[in-house]
């Protein structure tokens, strides 16, 4: 009936705004945490800088397309063989989550969550043929190549920088890199928003395809509500992240914090002009240790950065299971 349906459209809707939300409490580390951690800016002003960022990074990506939305929404699954519950059960594996990683303090890929999610209610409710092999091995690939890519940014950008200054006080490299440090801070809070914030979108898109019997289209009001969700979430804050990421994986100072937000925001966007969500969770933590290593192995807590690895990893088991799960208990239900 038009009135379910309507009804299931407008759950969809809240469930991918919960999602942005979620992605907004625990990503703010992504943005925030280095200038956070090298005092150069407060965690309040910090917080409002990422949650306005973030914002304006996502309406730049609706005005170049919203290609990373464009994927999520048709680019996984196949929208005709999948129903509108099993849009319903990936967000909401996605968001449980997302939210238990925030709260024990994980920062874990959102991006991974949403993907394997659709993958595990794709394949509950249209089998195999369901899934797009093609886009999900892309995706895969590019969330497997985002950490590595910013670690290697960062380190040998950070060498380079080393060898630039390595006449200059200390005193003289943290009053230059400090403003540098905001701005890239900055840079890596729009390329968050621009990248991070088309999750939602597309999970609303797909949802709209099944209300509206159309093909999948982007509109601005889903553009701008995902984004206030997000941007609420990174405002909130998720400081149990912030601190696991931004103060306990290494010792960061403003050349460092610096070099690592540029070295994450550049792979972030590369990824964003071709259309390819990208874990920003993995990117900045790949470019924070690999700053970390300019000085020694020893520099990095590897038992910490051992602990993220395994919250990725199991995100995709968990996420997988949660979403097969759900889409499974729906179609019973429904």
């Amino acid at each position: 009936m038009p009135e379910a349906s309507l009804a299931v459209f407008v759950i969809s809707i809240a469930l991918a705004l919960s999602f942005a939300y979620a992605n907004g409490t625990n990503d703010a580390a992504n943005a925030v945490a280095t200038v956070i951690s090298t005092r150069s800016m407060s965690p309040r002003a910090a917080i409002a800088m990422g949650a306005a960022l973030n914002l304006v990074g996502a309406l730049v990506g609706f005005w170049l397309g919203s290609l990373v939305a464009k994927t999520i929404g048709e680019g996984i699954v196949d929208p005709g063989m999948i129903t509108q519950f099993t849009v319903i059960a990936a967000i909401a594996a996605s968001v449980v989550w997302v939210l238990a990683a925030t709260w024990w303090g994980l920062p874990v890929s959102v991006s991974h969550s949403l993907v394997a999610s659709l993958v595990g209610g794709g394949l509950a409710t249209g089998g195999v043929g369901a899934i797009k092999i093609g886009g999900l091995t892309k995706v895969l690939i590019a969330l497997a190549l985002s950490p590595a890519l910013g670690f290697l940014i960062a380190f040998f950008g950070g060498v380079g920088l080393i060898w630039l200054v390595r006449k200059s006080s200390p005193a003289g490299n943290r009053r230059l890199f400090k403003p540098l440090q905001i701005l890239s801070g900055a840079f890596l809070a729009f390329s968050h928003g621009r990248n991070d914030s088309q999750n939602a979108v597309g999970i609303i898109a797909l949802a709209a395809t099944f209300y509206f019997g159309r093909e999948l289209s982007i509109d601005l009001w889903m553009i701008i509500v995902s984004a206030a969700a997000i941007g609420l979430g990174t405002a909130i804050g998720g400081m149990r992240v912030i601190r696991t990421l931004g103060m306990r994986v290494t010792k960061l100072d403003p050349m460092k914090g610096f070099t690592a937000s540029t070295a994450g925001a550049l792979v972030i966007e590369a990824a964003s002009e071709i259309g390819l969500p990208v874990s920003t969770t993995h990117t900045i933590s790949g470019s924070i240790i690999g700053v970390g290593a300019t000085r020694r192995l020893s520099a990095v807590r590897w038992g910490v950065t051992r602990n993220i690895a395994l919250a990725w990893l199991v995100t995709y088991p968990i996420c997988f299971v949660l979403g097969w799960t759900f889409s499974t208990l729906l179609g019973f239900v429904f």
